[in-house]
Formats: structure tokens, C-alpha cells, sequence
């Protein structure tokens, strides 16, 4: 099986559009199997910027099915004016097919997911989005799915007997109950717009893969955002690991080849949860500023701090990735020195593992080595051998740390401001 599956390897916003943008150009079908539009990839190309939420990167690519699997969570609405907005810059959407069997978000999902953050003493930072309500409803048996969804008939009576249930929790939160009419009237382009988008994914996917075909997985958010494996409570409501990929996209686990983790040259973070490495002040600043880092969904800033080894190494073990792509590179030209987290330092022991209390994490100081930065700007750099000296050993240093190899190095936004050190990747 020839299959690429790209993981976040940090707290998301990592740059895995980009590289999902780029492989896409080889893959056959792009599938993203979990999350839902809480999450976003800004691609970049001929001076375009996209922002995409709930479509696969492999838009753009004419060439490429996208396709929305049963792990997702689908907001309708939000994805019929992505589609619209994709067709009105001149994007041919036709290829994106969706699952029917991806469960549905709806206005209660949204009100509730606002109602509960605000009732919480401990704010988790959630989007509000109603991605944690829906995955919730998914769990408790009684969410409605897309084959539900774009049969207005079946719709009607299965929305009713869902918000009986639905409009009670959003009572007890003080909230506003939703009605059937008004969800109903405000779906209903929607529904026209996706219905004839339904598939069986799983056995879409499946019959390319046992064709030979080139599937790329593009998971959502990051390793250390994992409702399993992440810093718990402050995660999401999946697993944007490797491990997620056969249960939400429909395929064996033998089907998981190369797992290439993306991570930025430094750490960034949104919303609330403890940042071992997290920096303040002019470094934290300009990183942010020069990395354009705010949320593509939310706009909020993001929170900044050096590069952390001990957080790959965690997301190697749990997802085995088998190769690293740096990104943003560029974005630490003129930092000096440079910083890398080795190790936590826990009640006096050395630790590089991730504890699972968050109160053991807030204890843990960040254990670091330094090296010398760079300030040559990397805008034009076409090979590895090209960058500043220092700029390949801090690469060759986050090889060294992960005992991982380095499949691509960022050096810009655009597409064709990325390194390549690895030809063929469909291998396995």
C-alpha cells in the first residue's frame, strides 16, 4: 500500500497544510479522518493566501480526490460556504467527496460548546465550534450522521427526537433551546450542496488502495492535543495521531505506511494547558509576528516557546513516525542564541517523557541546550547545503534528538519555498 499519513507533532498549527498541499501534487486522494472545521491549514501559493477548515489541502491540486471521512465531525453550514468560497476563487471542488457516515454539526452542538466553556472554572480554550458536543453525542448514541442529514424527510424526524434530548442539556446550562424549524431552514442549501457530494468512504478508499494508488492521510490539531495522548483536559475530542487514521478513515492499521510528522522549528500553542518551553517578551514577539502566528480559526495569538524534544520524541512513539519535516525555519533568522528543550527536570530527576497530570507537567523545567543562530535570510534557499552552517546543524540537531530522518525543511510560506531531502516517501 502506498500511503503517506502527515501528523501535527506539537499542539497543532504546525504547517501540515503545506506539506499536505505539496504531496498532494503525487497522491491520488487526500483523506482527513477526524476533527472537524475547529481546526485550519493557510496555503500559500503564487501569492494567494487560502484558508481551509474543513477540505482536504489536496484542493488545488486538479488531479486529487479529497475526501471528508466517517471520523469527522462536519459543521454543514460551515462547509457549504467553504466549498462557495473555494468555488468563487476559481477552485474546482468537484473532486471532495464526503462521508456518510460522518456525524453532523448543528446549532445545539455550537450553544452548547459555548454554554459549557463558560460554566467551567478550569476554561479548556475550546474554539466553540461544537466539536466537543457532537464527538459527545457520537459517543452517547444518539448524534445524527450525514445519511441522516441530506434526506430532508429522514432529517425532520430524526432532528426532533434528537433536540428532545439535546434541548434539555441546553437548558440546565442557562442556554437558548433550539428549534427544529429554524435548523431546518438554516441547513437547507446546505443539504442540497452535500448530498450529492455522499459516499461510503471507507469503501472509496479502500478500492483505491488495493488499486495501487497513492492515498495521503491529513490529520487535524497535533500529537500533544490527543484526547488519549495529549495534555489532558486542555486536548481536543480525537486522535490526531496515526492511530486515528484506520478507525476514522475506514482502513486497516496495516495500511499506515510513512508517517511523516510536521513541526515547527520552535513551539507554538493556542488556548489554555501548560507550555514547558513557553517564552515572553521581544524574542516571543517577533517570532510571533515574523511567523504570522495567529489562529486561522480563531485569529487568537498564538503562545511561543523554543523547540521541544521531549514533545517529539512523545509523538514519534505514540504515531512511529518515520520521517520529520521542519517548518518555519526562516522564522528564527536573527534569534540569538537558539534553544532546545532536551529533557524535564520533575522533583529533582531528569525525565524526557510527558507526564500524565497536568500538575506534574506545570512542575516540569524545561531542560535546555543552546546553539548558535543564524542570520542569513532563507527566502531563495533551494538545497540543504545552501542554508547558513547554522541553520543545518540546528536541523541536523533535531535528527540527532528524535533519531528521525529530516524529510523537508520550510524556508517560506509558498510552496516552492520548501527543501526536499527525501525523493520518494510512498514507499513505506
Amino acid at each position: 500500500m502506498k500511503t503517506i499519513t502527515i501528523i501535527g507533532t506539537q499542539w497543532g498549527d504546525e504547517g501540515k497544510g503545506k506539506l499536505t498541499d505539496i504531496l498532494a501534487e503525487e497522491a491520488d486522494l487526500v483523506v482527513r479522518y477526524q476533527g472537524g472545521n475547529n481546526a485550519g491549514h493557510t496555503i500559500v501559493f503564487k501569492g494567494q493566501k487560502h484558508a481551509l477548515h474543513l477540505v482536504p489541502a489536496g484542493v488545488f491540486r486538479p488531479q486529487t480526490q479529497c475526501v471528508l471521512a466517517s471520523g469527522m465531525v462536519i459543521d454543514p453550514v460551515a462547509l457549504a460556504d467553504e466549498l462557495k468560497q473555494l468555488e468563487a476563487a476559481g477552485v474546482d471542488t468537484s473532486s471532495v467527496v464526503v462521508s456518510d457516515r460522518a456525524h453532523v454539526i448543528l446549532s445545539t452542538h455550537r450553544t452548547l460548546d459555548v454554554a459549557m466553556e463558560a460554566a467551567r472554572e478550569d476554561r479548556v480554550g475550546t474554539t466553540g465550534k461544537g466539536i466537543g458536543p457532537a464527538y459527545a453525542d457520537k459517543a452517547a448514541r444518539h448524534g445524527l450522521r450525514m445519511v441522516d442529514f441530506v434526506d430532508e424527510t429522514r432529517f425532520k424526524q430524526t432532528l426532533e427526537a434528537y433536540l428532545n434530548v439535546a434541548n434539555r442539556m441546553v437548558k440546565a446550562y442557562g442556554a437558548t433551546p433550539c428549534s427544529a424549524e429554524r435548523i431546518l431552514r438554516d441547513t437547507a442549501e446546505a443539504r442540497r450542496l452535500i448530498a450529492p457530494r455522499l459516499k461510503d468512504t471507507s469503501v472509496y478508499i479502500n478500492r483505491a488502495l488495493d488499486a495501487g494508488k497513492k492515498v495521503l492521510f491529513e490529520g487535524a490539531q497535533g500529537t500533544m492535543l490527543c484526547l488519549d495522548h495529549g495534555t489532558y483536559p486542555y486536548v481536543t475530542s480525537s486522535s490526531p495521531t496515526a492511530a486515528g487514521v484506520p478507525l476514522g478513515a475506514g482502513v486497516p492499521p496495516q495500511a499506515i505506511k510513512t508517517v511523516l510528522g510536521i513541526t515547527k522549528a520552535y513551539t507554538t500553542r493556542v488556548g489554555e494547558g501548560h507550555l514547558p518551553t513557553e517564552i515572553d517578551g521581544d524574542i516571543a514577539h517577533a517570532i510571533r509576528e515574523r511567523g504570522r502566528e495567529y489562529g486561522t480559526t480563531t485569529g487568537r495569538p498564538r503562545r511561543i516557546g523554543w523547540l521541544d524534544a521531549v514533545v517529539l520524541k512523545h509523538a514519534k512513539r505514540i504515531s512511529g513516525i518515520t520521517h520529520l519535516a521542519v517548518m518555519l525555519l526562516d522564522v528564527l533568522r536573527g534569534v540569538h542564541p537558539l534553544s532546545i528543550c532536551v529533557g524535564y527536570r520533575l522533583d529533582g530527576d531528569i525525565i524526557d517523557w510527558i507526564p500524565a497530570s497536568v500538575d506534574d507537567v506545570a512542575r516540569c523545567e524545561p531542560v535546555m541546550i543552546t546553539m548558535n543562530g543564524f542570520d542569513d535570510p532563507l527566502d531563495d534557499v533551494k538545497t540543504f547545503d545552501d542554508l547558513p552552517k547554522n541553520a543545518q546543524a540546528y536541523v541536523k540537531k533535531i535528527a540527532e534528538l528524535t533519531s528521525t530522518t529530516i524529510a523537508f525543511v520550510s524556508v517560506g510560506p509558498d510552496r516552492d519555498q520548501t527543501i526536499r531531502l527525501v525523493d520518494n516517501l510512498w514507499e513505506g
